[in-house]
């Protein structure tokens, strides 16, 4: 196994993770036991972008600690590894991105804020996670196609909504804005909107880089 390796899923595409970081070994969102195995088999870096949450056991909290006490650097980022290196910073796990300082701050705070569903043969995201839907809305509002009350309403519909059933198609219907606003926001994120997820996996893989 080379040296780094990197548990990657929805939140980018392959080959475009592949070019920011080619030497490293890419391996499906991680599961309980994946990074004591990577390193056992010689990771001295590890990069936990995406992890299963609800279909499997999820990524536990000793085998991270394990890994650095072994000397291994792990990063985390943009899903399953923002949310553990919020949780585990203190103890020498390295968070990047902004969702990662979203859980560190206590803006969001629930698994389901990161969560999604996603082919498991493509890793094609199915639905979008909330994290997205907060980064594209608070766009939305800064560029004056929403007010504060607004962003409000839509949030709170997408709460409101079973996490694996999150677009945005359904958000707006569902939220309580007048029919111009719905009809303006749809518009607006055709081609405008965030995917929050993407950049901080963009970020971690060079940092990562830049690391090595």
């Amino acid at each position: 196994m080379p040296n780094t390796v990197v548990f990657i899923g929805p939140s980018l595409p392959l080959e475009e993770a592949k070019k920011i970081l080619p030497t490293a070994e890419f391996l499906p969102p991680a599961t309980r036991g994946d990074l004591t195995n990577a390193v056992a088999a010689g990771a001295k870096t590890i990069a936990l972008i995406d992890g299963v949450f609800f279909q499997d056991r999820a990524v536990g909290h000793r085998e991270i600690l394990a890994a650095v006490r072994s000397g291994v650097s792990v990063f985390g980022s943009s899903s399953m590894g923002a949310l553990r290196a919020s949780e585990m910073d203190t103890l020498g796990m390295t968070g990047v991105g902004e969702i990662y300082h979203w859980y560190k701050d206590g803006k969001i705070i629930a698994d389901d804020e990161v969560g999604l569903v996603y082919d498991s043969v493509t890793h094609t995201a199915l639905s979008e996670p909330m994290v997205n839907i907060r980064a594209s809305f608070a766009a939305a509002k800064a560029a004056g196609v929403l007010d504060e009350a607004d962003e409000t309403k839509l949030l709170c519909a997408c709460k409101a909504i079973y996490y694996p059933d999150r677009t945005y198609r359904r958000v707006i219907r569902e939220a309580s804005i007048t029919k111009e606003k719905k009809s303006a926001l749809a518009a607006w994120l055709e081609t405008n909107a965030v995917d929050q997820k993407r950049l901080d996996a963009v970020e971690c893989l060079t940092c990562v880089r830049d690391a090595l």
